[in-house]
């Protein structure tokens, strides 16, 4: 009796024969994790800096600042976020 394949299933195996998923060396998946906690760090402390900062705004009754500050918080993230990806991906491609 054959097993019927899932949609997903179907559509996976279609995309890595159009195009497979290159296969990571160890070194590769040890700089990939090395990335991402260099990064999650960062990240994690921009985000406790910016909400001191977001907090003192709004016990001081600047919303306004508070407003800018949370809009630079939001940046900052999606900053650190992409040059993470960048620099993945150059891992990936076994440029790094």
């Amino acid at each position: 009796m054959s097993s019927m394949k899932t949609a997903y299933e179907l559509i996976m195996e279609r995309l890595n024969k159009e195009s497979p998923l290159p296969k990571l060396t160890d070194e590769q998946k040890k700089k990939l994790a090395e990335i991402d906690s260099m990064y999650k760090a960062k990240i994690a402390e921009l985000e406790v800096v910016m909400k001191e900062q977001i907090d003192r705004a709004y016990s001081e009754g600047d919303v306004e600042k508070a407003e800018e500050l949370k809009r630079r918080l939001i940046e900052g993230k999606k900053k650190l976020e992409a040059e993470m990806e960048e620099k993945k991906e150059a891992v990936r491609q076994g440029k790094a």
